[in-house]
């Protein structure tokens, strides 16, 4: 990290307090009130969240900035799209007065590297080689721990703080597993999706013992962190499961001491992507079970990403404290109304490509219509994301929200 220079200190001090000024702004309050409650499973919604994803290279391109140096670029990145997001998207998002820079933590893996091959660029698709060749190999893997440079964590933030940090407050984010509980992703890298589907059938044993050395050694980290106190609470303007933001006043649980974070101060979440097509006993027998023990350890939890789940909420309502639950657009949306009803957030993800390809304002209010019309008995939130491209044209972002708050008028006026 090198130091920075007046020009650069002042730019990055001009959005600091521009990110306080909109953070301040009384519909902020109104959004934190909104989400608590609609995590509690008030009917206070729809609430909508746009979050561009990939399209971030479109709205905010990292050559666009004007420092160079890559940390303090970071720095600047953020604080800019936080003032863009308000800008730009008119949905539900509560802008904080907060920055969180990264905390230097990082785990030494399973014991297996899994080479990618492809362009190099990160918008283009690309091929692994899975490592777990034969079931043997197993035993050649190891339980990931935690590795965390303190001392680095705390000289960044202190030069944040020096920075901004009378404008903001100035967080190190903590161990924040998007996906703590994958276990089923975990294997599926290392041993490849079209073995371990074939597994599935010939040696379901040895799935079985894979998949209990995964789950106990997501168990092993997700307590290490603990015990060295990187957990985050998440209970705020916090991006959690596959969708929504993370304000409850049910977090922490009762006992925190302001300090040290627990498991059970948090939310959890999981999902089993990689075997969106099984049947769902099979997803019970080989995922669930091994993902409800690790979901036991968290507060609240979200299950699902962009998998269908149709045929599965039997199994997924066993889930603990399961309070959030993605509807992807290959999900039946009717079924899950059906089954989530006002119990559970239903977590609705529209297709991005509504504004990722050919773009078409009249479909997107037909299909926010009729999503309207299907969930109304339900805690819906509207959540557009895997958005990785919006053509060059962040306005379709924009006319999204706005005509999913029409709509949201449109349908509370009819009932």
């Amino acid at each position: 990290m090198n130091s920075l220079n007046p020009t650069e200190r002042q730019l990055l001090r001009d959005f600091a307090a521009k990110v306080a000024e909109i953070a301040a702004d009384p519909i902020q309050k109104e959004r934190r009130d909104l989400w608590t409650r609609h995590n509690r499973l008030e009917k206070v919604g729809p609430l909508i969240l746009c979050s561009p994803e990939g399209a971030w290279r479109e709205i905010l391109p990292h050559d666009s900035l004007t420092i160079k140096d890559p940390f303090w670029a970071e720095v600047e990145w953020e604080l800019k799209a936080l003032v863009r997001h308000f800008e730009l998207l008119h949905d539900d998002r509560a802008i904080e007065p907060i920055i969180r820079i990264p905390n230097e933590i990082r785990d030494t893996g399973w014991g297996m590297k899994t080479p990618r091959r492809g362009t190099g660029d990160p918008t283009h698709a690309w091929k692994w080689e899975p490592p777990l060749k034969d079931p043997k190999d197993l035993s050649n893997l190891h339980f990931p721990e935690i590795v965390h440079d303190e001392e680095k964590a705390n000289r960044n933030l202190e030069a944040v703080q020096d920075a901004i940090g009378d404008l903001i407050e100035v967080r190190l984010r903590g161990c924040s597993w998007w996906n703590p509980a994958s276990v089923i992703g975990y294997f599926a890298e290392l041993r490849g999706m079209d073995q371990l589907m074939v597994d599935l059938y010939d040696r379901p044993e040895w799935v079985h013992e894979a998949m209990a050395f995964f789950s106990e050694g997501m168990h092993r980290l997700i307590r290490q962190a603990e015990s060295m106190n990187l957990l985050d609470l998440n209970n705020r303007e916090h991006f959690v499961g596959s969708g929504g933001l993370g304000y409850t006043d049910e977090l922490p649980a009762l006992g925190f001491d302001g300090i040290h974070v627990r498991l059970k101060d948090t939310w959890g979440f999981a999902e089993a992507q990689e075997v969106s097509e099984i049947s769902p006993h099979m997803h019970e027998e080989f995922c669930l079970q091994y993902q409800i023990p690790l979901l036991e350890e968290f507060g609240l939890n979200c299950y699902n990403c962009c998998e269908d789940i149709s045929r599965k909420f039997a199994g997924i309502k066993k889930v603990p404290r399961l309070r959030r639950v993605s509807v992807s657009p290959f999900t039946d949306r009717r079924i899950a109304a059906e089954e989530l009803q006002d119990r559970y957030v239903y977590s609705w993800k529209p297709n991005p490509v509504v504004v990722a390809g050919d773009y078409d304002p009249d479909h997107i209010r037909r299909i926010i219509r009729e999503t309207l019309e299907i969930t109304k008995g339900c805690v819906v939130e509207m959540i557009l994301k895997d958005t990785h491209t919006v053509q060059g044209q962040p306005e379709r972002l924009t006319v999204w929200t706005d005509i999913c708050r029409e709509e949201i008028v449109r349908a509370r006026e009819r009932h």
